[in-house]
């Protein structure tokens, strides 16, 4: 049985089969169509959201995207606040994905322990809140914190997981929620 959460499609893989960037929006288009459709397939849920294989996207993938129906993407890596992007096929939202909160760069390419990137967490989320008591004016900010099963998943890094989500849990000014939450709380569903 399949929880009861959204999926997020990713792409064929991260090595070998990736968007083909260099073959045009016609190419991006059928392999996102493709991948949606395995995904559809295997779980009976088509996905609305997405994020490009490696985090590799062009000019091409929003407007790829946007014409296969996906309605929002994780390849916005620059900002901590939603977006909308208007392509001349459709719009996308532009879910907040930063770098440095995923777990696989942070243990791969950093050699960070589950420790490391647990104290990088919540050092992200507590500056976001110390930003907003600074402002409470200001729009809410959003943080996806990436996953990967070879990291949180061994023993260390579930507890480093379980820590940040329970300290996360008891901080008056944050809200754990998914995607489809937070697109419906900021009235975008």
């Amino acid at each position: 049985m399949l929880p009861n959460a959204p999926i997020v499609a990713h792409g064929m893989n991260n090595t070998t089969h990736m968007l083909p960037l260099r073959s045009g929006i016609a190419a991006q288009k059928a392999y996102i169509r493709r991948t949606l459709d395995l995904i559809a397939e295997a779980t009976g849920v088509k996905p609305t959201g997405w994020s490009s294989p490696s985090v590799y996207a062009n000019r091409d993938t929003m407007r790829a995207m946007a014409a296969e129906g996906v309605a929002y993407t994780l390849d916005q890596m620059d900002s901590d606040i939603i977006s909308r992007l208007k392509t001349p096929e459709g719009s996308l939202i532009l879910l907040p994905y930063p770098t440095v909160t995923v777990d696989m760069g942070q243990y791969l390419a950093r050699m960070k322990t589950t420790r490391e990137i647990e104290a990088l967490w919540l050092d992200y989320v507590s500056e976001l809140v110390i930003e907003a008591r600074a402002n409470p004016a200001r729009g809410a900010t959003t943080v996806v914190i990436g996953i990967h099963p070879f990291v949180v998943g061994t023993p260390d890094g579930a507890l480093a997981l379980r820590r940040v989500l329970l300290r996360l849990k008891s901080e008056d000014a944050v809200w754990l929620a998914d995607v489809d939450a937070i697109l419906q709380a900021a009235g975008l569903r």
